[in-house]
C-alpha cells in the first residue's frame, strides 16, 4: 500500500514539469539551456513524523500529558482521602459517601460523548485546555461550602470538565508519534501518571496529618486541611492548562481538516525543537491524507449544509463505532473498561476507609488481631451520622503508607509495561495483569493475616494498569477521525463502571464484604479471558511497519 501510493502520486505531481520540458526541447530557443524540474514527492504522515525525529519536544509533550492524566486521577480519586475526615463538616451518611465517591464519575460519563465529538471536530488541544481551567475553578469553589448537595454539584462539575482531557489526551499524545513510538509514548505518560498518583497519598499525609482550622465568617465555614488538599489536587489542572498554551494542535487532526500547510508547519516546528536547526531545513512538499480523513471531511461538509447539523454530526461521529468492522472492537473495549473500572476505582474509593478501620481495630486488639479483612470491616461497621459518637480529624498513618505502596506499584508497573509492551504485545500484558489481580482479590478474603490481606487488596487494585494498555490498543485500532470518540466512549463505559462499583461497594461492604471482593476478582478474570478476542494489534502493527519501509525505500529510488 505505502509503495503503490508513492509511485502513483509522485508521477502525477511531476507530469506538468515533464510536459513543459518536452516543449522546450522542440523549441529551438529552449534547446540552448534545457532546465530539469524536480519536485519532492508527497510522503505519508508517519514518514513525516519520523523525519521530525524524537527529542525534547516529545519529552515535554509526554510530561504534560502524563501530568494531565495525573490531574484526572487526583480530581476523581483524591476525594477518597477526604470522605473519612469530612464526615462531620458535611454530615455524611453511608449513602452520602457513596454519592461523593461516584459523583465526579457521573460528570465524566455525562460529558464524555460531548467531549469526544468536540475533540474530533474542533481539535484535541481546543478541548483539553479550556476544560482543565474550568475543572480547576469548580474544585476551588467546592472547598468553600458546608452544604452536602452544593459540594456534590461542584464535584460533579469538576468531573464534567476534567472529562474533556481524560480521554482526549490519549489521542492528542498518540498523534504526535509514529507507529514505532506511539505505544511507548503513551506508556511513558502513564508512568508520569503513576508517579503523580504516588504523590496523592504523600500529599494527603503532608496536608491532612494536621488538625489546624481557619474560620471564614463571611461564608460561614471552617477551613480545614481536607479543603486545602482538594485545592492541591486541582493544581495539576492549572499547570497543564498553562503548558498547553505553548503546545500546538495535533498535526494529524490538522491534516484531517485538509490543512496541509499548517500540518507541515507543525511538523517543522517539532523538528526545529528536537534538532536545534531551523524549521525550513526539513523539506516536506505535501503529506498524503488517509482515506478515512477524506471521507470523514466530505461527510461533515455535507452534514453542515442541513439543519440540526450538530446533532447529526455527533450521530455520524458515533454511529460508525457501532457498525461494521468497528462494532466488535468497540464492544470489547467498552466491556473491558467497564470491568476494570468497577474494581480499580470502585474498590479504591473505599481503600483508605477500609485501611483506616483495619488499623484502628488492630490497635484496639493490642497488635495480636488475626482475622480476615472482611472480619475487620464487619466488626467496625459505620453508624449513620446522627448516631456517630465522634469524628476522626485525621487518618491513621498506615493508611497513607499502604496507599503510597499502591501508587509505587503503579509507577513501577507502568515503567515495566512501557519497556516490554512492544516485545511481548498488549495481549500478554492484559491477561497477566487482569487474571493475576483477580486471583489476588479472591485470595484476600481468605487470609487471616491482616498485613497479607492488605497487600492482596493492594494487588487487586493494581488492575488499573490495564486501563492504559486498553487505551493504547484503542488508539491503534481506530482511524484518526474516530480515534478520540472511540477512546471517550470506551472510557465513558469505564466511568460508568466506577459509578456502579462505588455504589455497589457502599451498599454491600457492610453487609456482605466477602461477596464484594469475590465479584471484583471474578470480573477481572473474565476480562482477562475477553482480552483474547481483541483484534490482533501486533499483526496489524507489523504490517504497517513493513509498509512504511517500502514507502521510504521507494522515495529513495
Amino acid at each position: 500500500m505505502g509503495n503503490s501510493v508513492c509511485e502513483n502520486d509522485g508521477p502525477n505531481q511531476d507530469h506538468r514539469g515533464e510536459s513543459n520540458g518536452a516543449k522546450r526541447v522542440q523549441d529551438p530557443e529552449s534547446v540552448i539551456a534545457p532546465v530539469e524540474i524536480k519536485r519532492d514527492r508527497p510522503i505519508a504522515f508517519e514518514d513525516a513524523l519520523t523525519k521530525a525525529t524524537f527529542g525534547k519536544f516529545n519529552c515535554f509533550l509526554i510530561f504534560v500529558c502524563g501530568m494531565n492524566l495525573a490531574a484526572v486521577l487526583l480530581e476523581t480519586l483524591g476525594i477518597s482521602f477526604v470522605i473519612p475526615v469530612a464526615q462531620c463538616d458535611l454530615e455524611l451518611t453511608n449513602r452520602d459517601k457513596g454519592v461523593l465517591s461516584a459523583i465526579a464519575f457521573v460528570g465524566i460519563i455525562i460529558s464524555s460523548h460531548l467531549w469526544g465529538f468536540l475533540a474530533d471536530t474542533m481539535g484535541r488541544r481546543a478541548v483539553i485546555m479550556p476544560s482543565l481551567f474550568a475543572a480547576f475553578i469548580s474544585t476551588i469553589f467546592s472547598t468553600l461550602t458546608n452544604n452536602f448537595w452544593v459540594f456534590a454539584v461542584l464535584r460533579f462539575l469538576s468531573g464534567f470538565f476534567i472529562s474533556g482531557s481524560s480521554a482526549t489526551v490519549y489521542a492528542y499524545l498518540g498523534e504526535f508519534h509514529n507507529i514505532k513510538t506511539r505505544s511507548r509514548a503513551i506508556m511513558a505518560a502513564s508512568t508520569i501518571f503513576g508517579l503523580g498518583g504516588m504523590l496523592m497519598p504523600a500529599l494527603a499525609w503532608v496536608v491532612m496529618s494536621y488538625t489546624w482550622t481557619l474560620d471564614i465568617p463571611f461564608i460561614d465555614i471552617t477551613y480545614k486541611p481536607w479543603r486545602l488538599f482538594l485545592i492541591v489536587c486541582a493544581l495539576p489542572d492549572l499547570f497543564c492548562g498553562i503548558s498547553l498554551l505553548s503546545l500546538p494542535e495535533s498535526p494529524k487532526f490538522v491534516l484531517s481538516q485538509g490543512k496541509q500547510t499548517d500540518t507541515i508547519d507543525i511538523i517543522q516546528r517539532i523538528y526545529a525543537i528536537n534538532t536545534g536547526e531551523k524549521k525550513e531545513t526539513l523539506k516536506i512538499s505535501s503529506i498524503i491524507e488517509e482515506y478515512e480523513s477524506l471521507a470523514s471531511r466530505k461527510h461533515n461538509e455535507q452534514n453542515a449544509k442541513g439543519g440540526w447539523r450538530v446533532f447529526r454530526s455527533m450521530y455520524n461521529q458515533t454511529a460508525p463505532l457501532f457498525m461494521g468492522e468497528h462494532l466488535r472492537k468497540t464492544l470489547i473495549a467498552c466491556t473491558l473498561q467497564f470491568g476494570i473500572f468497577v474494581t480499580s476505582n470502585g474498590m479504591y474509593m473505599f481503600f483508605p476507609d477500609i485501611l483506616n478501620r483495619i488499623a484502628k481495630h488492630v490497635e484496639q486488639s493490642g497488635g495480636n488481631y488475626t482475622a480476615t479483612i472482611c472480619d475487620a470491616v464487619h466488626e467496625t461497621k459505620i453508624l449513620p451520622f446522627s448516631e456517630s459518637m465522634s469524628c476522626d480529624p485525621k487518618l491513621d498513618i498506615s493508611t497513607f503508607e499502604h496507599s503510597l505502596v499502591l501508587e509505587v506499584l503503579y509507577a513501577v508497573g507502568f515503567v515495566l509495561i512501557g519497556v516490554t509492551i512492544n516485545a511481548v504485545g498488549k495481549l500478554a500484558i492484559l491477561v497477566f495483569v487482569l487474571m493475576g489481580c483477580g486471583l489476588c482479590g479472591i485470595g484476600s478474603i481468605f487470609t487471616t493475616v491482616p498485613l497479607l490481606s492488605i497487600y492482596l487488596y493492594v494487588s487487586l487494585l493494581c488492575c488499573g494498569l490495564a486501563v492504559t494498555v486498553v487505551n493504547a490498543a484503542t488508539v491503534d485500532l481506530f482511524p484518526t477521525h474516530l480515534r478520540a470518540m472511540s477512546v471517550c466512549i470506551s472510557l465513558m463505559m469505564g466511568r460508568l463502571g466506577s459509578v456502579f462499583g462505588s455504589n455497589l461497594v457502599a451498599t454491600m461492604l457492610e453487609y456482605n464484604c466477602e461477596a464484594t471482593f469475590l465479584m471484583s476478582g471474578i470480573s477481572l478474570i473474565l476480562c482477562g479471558v475477553l482480552s483474547f478476542f481483541i483484534p490482533n494489534v501486533q499483526v496489524r502493527r507489523d504490517r504497517r511497519v513493513r509498509e512504511e519501509r517500502l514507502s521510504i525505500s521507494s522515495l529513495g529510488q
